[in-house]
């Protein structure tokens, strides 16, 4: 195809890697570039394909993809667009966020990006729950806010996934991080708004993927005691025409429970307010597939924002 995009993939056969070459595969316009599994650490292979892509996808650990970006900065003009997957440059200076739906201007931020950072799963729930409540003086900056989530056991990689796969050796369920030390805190404060560090819980299940991030509010601390109504009303005119991302509007009404797989293998994101007149509280919940918007779908919305395909 003579005006075909080309894409590299470093780290292709990892999970989000793997997850993300499946989707090109059927996206029309751009052609996957492939290294044989015996050069995949052959620096030499790697830029070759690096300088022959349009955008190159980083799916490998934080430190490699630190190595990544340095050499394809040696490429020079040959080098391509970057989309990193990893945690290293999320809040790094020079990247853009790549979570399209975040502003009105993030989807052309990213488009004219010459690096992009993918979110983190668990962030992009929590990140599109406060940011437009933050950003329109709904939730104060400073405010405590706590963030319970919990992820399919995909969301841990390969480790994770050979304690379930084939035969479980893990439980069925269990809180992790409870030093309250996670690498995703910091993409949470940069990206919210908020500048009090949040306590984040996350958890993960004895499913392959699906993830819900839910935070709670007291409503009557906050200092326009807003009511679930208003907070759902905020939520849906910042999101109002995004293909990807919905705000469930009536859901305090009409669902008593919610489970974390019913977006799996799409890459929708789906928010929800939860709360009664006769208490002062709120519930915001956001449920997505941890391997789509979490992770590979977000990825090809970027490349193909990179590359100007819709």
């Amino acid at each position: 195809m003579a005006d075909a995009k080309y894409v590299f993939i470093d780290g292709e056969a990892g999970t989000t890697g793997l997850q993300i070459r499946e989707r090109l595969a059927t996206a029309s316009g751009i052609t996957v570039l492939s290294i044989t599994p015996e050069k995949r650490k052959d620096a030499a292979e790697r830029a070759a394909l690096m300088a022959q892509a349009d955008v190159l996808v980083l799916c490998l650990p934080d430190d490699a993809a630190r190595e990544a970006v340095v050499l394809a900065d040696s490429l020079g003009s040959k080098a391509p667009k970057i989309v990193d997957a990893s945690t290293a440059h999320r809040v790094a200076p020079g990247w853009v966020y790549g979570f399209a739906e975040l502003d009105a201007v993030q989807a052309d931020a990213i488009r004219s990006a010459p690096r992009v950072a993918n979110p983190g799963c668990y962030p992009t729930g929590a990140i599109a729950l406060l940011h437009p409540l933050i950003a329109n003086g709904l939730v104060p900056a400073d405010h405590p806010i706590t963030i319970n989530a919990v992820s399919g056991y995909s969301g841990g990689g390969r480790s994770m996934i050979e304690t379930y796969e084939p035969v479980r050796t893990a439980p069925n369920f269990e809180l992790y991080a409870l030093g309250l030390e996670h690498k995703h805190v910091p993409e949470l404060m940069a990206y919210t708004g908020l500048t009090r560090r949040p306590i984040f819980v996350p958890s993960v299940g004895n499913f392959r993927q699906g993830m819900l991030v839910s935070i709670p509010l007291h409503l009557d601390i906050l200092p326009g005691k807003p009511t679930p109504q208003d907070i759902e009303k905020a939520l849906a005119r910042h999101y109002a025409g995004a293909k990807s991302v919905r705000v469930v509007e009536g859901a305090a009404a009409n669902i008593t429970r919610l489970e974390p797989e019913a977006l799996n293998d799409t890459d929708d994101l789906e928010l929800y307010v939860f709360g009664k007149p006769a208490h002062p509280h709120a519930l915001l919940v956001a449920r997505l597939d941890n391997l789509g918007k979490g992770a590979a779908g977000a990825a090809v919305q970027n490349i193909k924002l990179m590359l100007g395909l819709s």
